[in-house]
Formats: structure tokens, C-alpha cells, sequence
């Protein structure tokens, strides 16, 4: 999927999914207008709760919508949401969308993000300067995927913006928060990847013995608060590390 230059209401184009599943497309690319467009949508029809509805998963420009196909068939779903779809959608509609605001506190630079300086090289930034633009902005978690509670998050400053890595790491920290081309993110638990990793932050994204494991929920909001070693240390009950 590829970042939009400019953004348009489209007719809504409905997939099968599987058997207990529709796709209902937005669009095609990586825009703002578009997963607010979804998440409006997954708002209202959240609202409605059917009870043959069991979940809805937003994504960038499209909402997956599963349903109990014991209780309901396809056809009637779809009709449903059908009628769902047509109804109006525009700003207004947003006060139905909840919007937690959740701040990630993140020690930058050093073993926490390896590759913070030569980002900010890059970038022709210092490496200051780098972390007082990447945690001055607001975002919003557009999607969740690739991994268990791994938040897509919208709002980079354009200017940040940076390719993935030639060769990907094999073993990422939980916690790293890093750049991907216009996007960034927060990997949940350890594993390969290939985004720049600017720091870390020591709160769990994912843990299956909450209530609610994902930290993060499609629709959030998520500001970045610089942090020390000492408070990492503190948070996690760690040793702290000393920053290269």
C-alpha cells in the first residue's frame, strides 16, 4: 500500500472475506482521511452491536467485519452493511469515534535506538534535534498488524520519513519505537525487523494476561515522552543502561 498525495471519499467496495467475513475497501492507499473514514465507520457500526456481529478490525483503508454465520447469513450481513455504508458520513460523525490519549515514555539513542545518530545524520538533524520533532507530534494508532499489538501509527512529521534498513535486524527489542518510510511504530515483543530504531520505551504493547492485552487500540492517540535511562531502569526494575 502505497502513501496517498491527496484523499477523496470512494464508494465503499465489499469483499468476501471468508465465511463469517466481509471486507468493506475504503481505499487503496496510506491516507489520513481515509482510516479516519474507517474508523468513523467502525465507530457506528460498533455502536449498533448487532449480536450476530463478533468483531470489527480496522486497517489503514479497510474494516474487516466477522460475524456468527450461525445466527445470520452472508447476504443479510452484507444488506446490513450496505445500508450502514449509506448513511452520511463527515466530520460530525467523529464524536462517535473514542480517542484515548496514551503517552509512550521512550529513552532515545544509545542501546535503547541504535540507530538514532545515523538517522539524524541523514535527516540533516541533530541527534537532539531528531527526538524533540519525532516526540513533539501527536499520532494516531491507524491500524494494528504485522505482529500482536504492533501500532501503525499515523502522523509522522513528512520531514522525518526515512527507508527501511538494506538488511533488516534479525532481533529487535520489545519496546523499540522506530521510523519505516512515512510511519512509525512500536515493535511489541522481540523478533526481526527492519525500521530505523530511534529509542525504546518500557511499557509491555502487548501482554495476554490483560484484560485488554494490546496497550494500543485502532483510533488512539499517542504522544512520545522523552525519558532517561534512570526512569527506563525504574519503569522495568532493570539495571540502567549507559547510552553509547
Amino acid at each position: 500500500m502505497s502513501a496517498a498525495t491527496a484523499s477523496a471519499p470512494s464508494a465503499i467496495v465489499f469483499e468476501a472475506l471468508a465465511d463469517d467475513a466481509w471486507l468493506l475497501r475504503l481505499g487503496d492507499a496510506i491516507d489520513d482521511a481515509v482510516n479516519a473514514r474507517v474508523h468513523r465507520l467502525a465507530a457506528r457500526l460498533r455502536a449498533q452491536a448487532p449480536p450476530w456481529l463478533r468483531d470489527l478490525v480496522p486497517a489503514y483503508a479497510s474494516l474487516a467485519v466477522f460475524f456468527d454465520e450461525s445466527a445470520i447469513d452472508a447476504l443479510a450481513v452484507k444488506s446490513w452493511l450496505t445500508a450502514q455504508c449509506a448513511q452520511p458520513d463527515d466530520d460530525a460523525n467523529d464524536t462517535q469515534v473514542t480517542r484515548r490519549i496514551v503517552e509512550i515514555p521512550v529513552a532515545y539513542g544509545g542501546g535503547y535506538g541504535p540507530d538514532l545518530d545515523s538517522a539524524a545524520a541523514e535527516l540533516g538533524l541533530s541527534a537532539h534535534d531528531l527526538i524533540a520533532r519525532h516526540s513533539g507530534g501527536d499520532y494516531t494508532v491507524a491500524m494494528i498488524g504485522f505482529a500482536p499489538g504492533f501500532p501503525y501509527l499515523s502522523g509522522l512529521d513528512p520531514a522525518l520519513a526515512l527507508p527501511r534498513l538494506a538488511t533488516p535486524r534479525t532481533d529487535v527489542a520489545a519496546g523499540s519505537v522506530a521510523i519505516g518510510g512515512a510511519q512509525t511504530g512500536i515493535y511489541p515483543r522481540p523478533g526481526p525487523g527492519g525500521w530505523r530504531l530511534l529509542g525504546r520505551t518500557p511499557l509491555a504493547l502487548f501482554d495476554v494476561s490483560r484484560a485488554q492485552p494490546s496497550l494500543l487500540q485502532p483510533g488512539d492517540r499517542v504522544r512520545f515522552v522523552a525519558i532517561d535511562a534512570a526512569e527506563f531502569a525504574e519503569r522495568t526494575r532493570l539495571p540502567a543502561q549507559t547510552p553509547a
